[in-house]
């Protein structure tokens, strides 16, 4: 009984599909990381110095290694530019271009509030609570 629940578990959609989604974003990590690393971060110190690890100041004894951050920083800023300029912006362009040549389901319609899609019998909009007039009649 015990397996038998265990395998429904396992093999559940979300299941699957988080496994899956973990599994692509650790590779698309690596290659956000290699590109940045081997591509981007040359470009950037093309005028100056590409590792400020070296850089320290001290102050009573106490080291302050604040090139690390540096480099830090500028990988994160590095990272977060690719994969807004390299994914994000790609992906939004070819979902708008995907969304232009459709119509709405049968059945449903646009709330005139928030455009929102709803069905075509409500009364209601969902998402923002104004009162619609129903353009079908309601399944019975």
């Amino acid at each position: 009984m015990v397996l038998k629940d265990f395998k429904a578990f396992i093999l559940r959609g979300n299941v699957v599909d988080l496994a899956v989604g973990i599994v692509i974003g650790a590779a698309f990590t690596a290659v956000v990381s290699s590109f940045v690393r081997n591509l981007l971060t040359p470009l950037v110190s093309i005028p100056g110095k590409a590792n400020f690890s070296k850089l320290q100041f001290t102050v009573h004894g106490s080291q302050f290694h604040y090139g690390t951050f540096v480099n830090d920083l500028l990988s994160f800023i590095l990272v977060s530019a690719a994969v807004f300029f390299f994914v994000v912006r790609p992906i939004n362009t070819l979902m708008a271009r995907r969304r232009a040549g459709q119509e709405t389901e049968p059945g449903t319609r646009d709330c005139p509030q928030c455009l929102s899609e709803i069905p075509a019998a409500a009364r209601r909009c969902s998402f923002c609570t104004s009162e619609v007039s129903p353009t079908a009649p309601a399944p019975s």
